[in-house]
């Protein structure tokens, strides 16, 4: 529960950022006449909505096992991070449409409106204030071991790097004069490339967990050096790992002598797991299959 109560603390304050900034940035958009700056406002209203997705999922995913899920509910964090990730995409092809058709009015001969110091100076306060919920957000999210709050930690920042880009093409529309307003979606342009990076890293990575991929080859090495430093444990073999959530799930088959008894064969077993258990969290799923030397 504590895990869960920090969590929901640490996106209700981005939360209440994400609301102030959309607010601040549509009236600055509309008013000032900013494609760019309206696309930006887009972007923090997605970061609200991932925001509830968070809230939401974080939630179902702390439920203890019950009869329906044996494995217990974590996943549900793991969808969390894959929904930011399919929103993020979602608000990045707005973004590049709108810039693009901005763009192909300008070559067509069409004047766009130039931006106004609101806009700019929406953009300047935007990026201090998304780089500051970043980190707030990103060192609670690796301290709770939280995918879906360094998901959203990522969508924060990603809304702080699309304002430096907002406020470097509106700043050169208003600087340079009309002639260079095309500078405004141009910037926009850049905001969306950069965001579909981002949404396809986190879609990757949840796609990967959801469709249980298996944990990196670092990782396995070292859960094999762990396994084979008892001298009495030979030939590990069929390991399988995933993550479930933000927990490690292992299974392996190990060799023992097989004259040993039982109860042997136990406690050696439970030591692997404890040790595994506090190597890589105390919630992670292990289950060995102890098997005689042949």
């Amino acid at each position: 529960m504590d895990r869960e109560r920090e969590i929901f603390r640490v996106t209700i304050v981005g939360g209440i950022v994400n609301v102030v900034l959309l607010i601040f940035k549509f009236v600055a958009g509309i008013v000032g006449h900013s494609g760019a700056m309206v696309a930006d406002a887009i972007h923090s209203l997605s970061d609200f909505v991932t925001d509830i997705i968070v809230l939401l999922f974080v939630h179902i995913s702390g439920k203890p096992q019950d009869k329906s899920h044996d494995y217990g509910h974590a996943k549900f964090e793991t969808l969390a991070t894959t929904l930011i990730g399919i929103a993020l995409l979602a608000v990045a092809i707005g973004v590049i449409y709108h810039g693009g058709t901005q763009i192909g009015l300008w070559l067509g001969g069409r004047e766009l409106p130039a931006p106004g110091l609101l806009a700019l100076w929406a953009a300047l306060v935007s990026i201090v204030l998304k780089e500051g919920i970043y980190q707030y957000t990103v060192r609670a999210g690796r301290k709770l071991a939280s995918q879906a709050v360094i998901a959203n930690a990522w969508h924060h920042r990603s809304d702080a790097l699309s304002s430096i880009g907002t406020a470097v093409g509106i700043g050169g529309a208003v600087l340079l004069g009309s002639r260079w307003t095309v500078l405004d979606p141009l910037a926009s342009l850049v905001v969306g490339a950069f965001i579909v990076r981002v949404a396809i890293g986190l879609l990757k990575k949840g796609v990967d967990e959801l469709t249980e991929c298996s944990l990196p080859d670092s990782v396995e090495e070292e859960i094999l050096s762990i396994v084979t430093a008892y001298p009495d444990v030979v030939e590990p073999h069929h390991l399988r790992t995933r993550c479930i959530g933000h927990r490690y799930a292992i299974e392996l088959h190990i060799r023992m002598n097989g004259d040993i008894s039982l109860r042997q064969a136990h406690n050696r077993a439970t030591a692997i797991e404890r040790q595994l258990r506090g190597h890589f969290g105390e919630h992670t799923h292990v289950a060995l299959h102890v098997e005689p030397i042949k």
